[in-house]
């Protein structure tokens, strides 16, 4: 058996991420800017943009160390079975 190689993104793929993040924040930053509300408002909802986020690049950190945290435990107990099974001869007569 062997271990199947992780997918990685594509160039493509990486760009759109960056360049969509990138316009929603622009967007979300400019319609608070203009705003026509208080400076005292507008400074609020722009710490609520910045909080958001920090709070989605920490949740995308947790679910990716999660998840590779599962994958290193499914290599380490895949490495057992394979050293068991090779090691396992059904053959063999105990006591004789």
């Amino acid at each position: 058996m062997t271990a199947s190689v992780p997918r990685r993104t594509t160039s493509a793929y990486f760009l759109q991420a960056v360049a969509s993040f990138a316009f929603a924040t622009v967007a979300l930053a400019l319609g608070i800017a203009y705003l026509p509300v208080s400076a005292w408002m507008r400074a609020f909802l722009a710490v609520g943009l910045l909080y958001e986020i920090t709070s989605a690049f920490t949740l995308a950190k947790v679910i990716r160390d999660r998840q590779e945290e599962g994958a290193l435990t499914s290599r380490v107990d895949q490495a057992r079975l394979e050293k068991l099974l090779s090691e396992h001869d059904p053959f063999k007569v105990d006591g004789i």
